[in-house]
């Protein structure tokens, strides 16, 4: 099942995005620390046009730590590409980011030649928490749903350094199967467009051999052996998910599972390592070249 969402105001973010970037210093793009692949955002990289880019892992207090400094040190290897991490507790993370853009656009930051950044990522990744912090105040109104912020807004950080705010954008369509369940689980995408025992079974699918003891730790379930159907009906048992007859709530199991991930109550996890979205991204990239060999040979024959 391959998971898509790009509502009507994502289209006008594009464009607006396009337009921008032609005055843009730095761009900085957040990325879910728990799936820096899945969450980074393969049609800005053709909008920023080579423009210096920060890689700005947010939320890595629930990521993998061993995890989060492969995803670093994979970006830093980058040429013209600078990746930190953040989370909320950090006292400074103004200076983190500035002193960061400044390393990637070192003639920029007076009145004169002020530094223009533009702040992109996926919906829910802590863009508009992050904003707020920076600004001491909230600047930006923040939820769990996907797709809160609708409409581009200017930040001055300090004198000659200004921060441009875009709605959360994500990308028409995703060829990465794993990356649309990945951030279906971290709720990047609207509730509607998935349906959440079939990302669960995913989910847990990932859990059961990365992430076994995580799942002992909350469920009191040795998974050692089990399906992530089998593992999903053991914990709707453990926490009650049943209805008469004995027969398990699967869709109340699978919420519980998704939001126990969103809330961290699993722990520090992280759904991918640079190894696997490289494959991933490979078998995505063929799979989508197959598919439109097939489209093309379709409409010939039509």
């Amino acid at each position: 099942m391959a998971i898509q969402w790009f509502p009507g105001h994502m289209h006008l973010t594009r464009k607006a995005i396009g337009e921008r970037i032609k005055e843009i210093d730095v761009v900085i793009e957040m990325l879910d620390a728990r799936l820096p692949g899945s969450s980074a955002n393969p049609m800005l990289a053709e909008l920023i046009k080579g423009k210096p880019a920060l890689k700005v892992l947010s939320k890595q207090d629930l990521a993998d730590a061993e995890r989060t400094a492969l995803w670093l040190a994979h970006y830093n290897a980058v040429p013209g590409v600078k990746a930190i991490g953040l989370d909320t507790s950090m006292r400074s993370p103004a200076k983190a980011l500035m002193d960061a853009c400044y390393t990637l656009a070192p003639l920029r930051g007076s009145m004169v030649k002020p530094m223009r950044v533009l702040i992109c990522g996926i919906p829910n990744v802590g863009k508009s928490t992050l904003i707020n912090t920076l600004k001491g105040q909230r600047a930006t109104k923040t939820g769990d749903e996907a797709g809160i912020t609708k409409t581009e807004q200017r930040i001055t950080l300090a004198d000659g350094f200004y921060l441009y705010d875009t709605p959360g954008v994500l990308w028409p369509r995703i060829i990465v199967e794993q990356s649309g369940f990945n951030l279906a689980a971290s709720g990047a995408i609207g509730v509607n467009a998935f349906d959440e025992e079939v990302v669960a079974l995913e989910l847990l699918n990932y859990l059961i051999p990365n992430y076994p003891q995580a799942l002992l730790e909350r469920y009191k379930l040795d998974v050692h052996g089990l399906s992530d159907e089998q593992a999903l009906n053991a914990i709707g048992q453990h926490r009650g998910a049943v209805q008469s007859g004995g027969r398990i709530n699967t869709t109340k199991a699978a919420n519980i599972v998704i939001q126990d991930f969103r809330a961290n109550a699993l722990g520090r996890i992280t759904l991918e390592t640079p190894d696997e979205f490289a494959q991933w991204l490979k078998e995505g990239k063929q799979a989508d070249a197959e598919r439109a060999v097939r489209k093309k040979a379709s409409k010939t024959q039509d």
